[in-house]
């Protein structure tokens, strides 16, 4: 598996764009850190596509489509 990808330290009042600014509410709804969902998608990636991984989300942690596609996107993006 590659290098673990750490979730990013988001300032309280920062102006966020794109998949982080799903972050703080993914962790508000579903109360988990953004690091724990982070660590559940990375490995996943590794043998599942995107959508996968996204269906994935959606059936066994309840998530909604939107912040699940936030998710792995980002992760997506910091292994490519």
């Amino acid at each position: 598996m590659s290098e673990r990808i750490l979730a990013p330290e988001l300032a309280a009042g920062q102006k966020l764009h794109g998949p982080v600014s799903y972050f703080p509410s993914i962790e508000t709804r579903y109360g988990r850190p953004m690091q724990e969902w982070i660590d559940l998608v990375q490995p996943r990636l590794a043998e599942s596509r995107h959508m996968e991984v996204v269906e994935w989300l959606k059936t066994e942690h309840a998530m909604g489509h939107g912040h699940a596609n936030a998710v792995v996107g980002w992760v997506k993006a910091r292994l490519d």
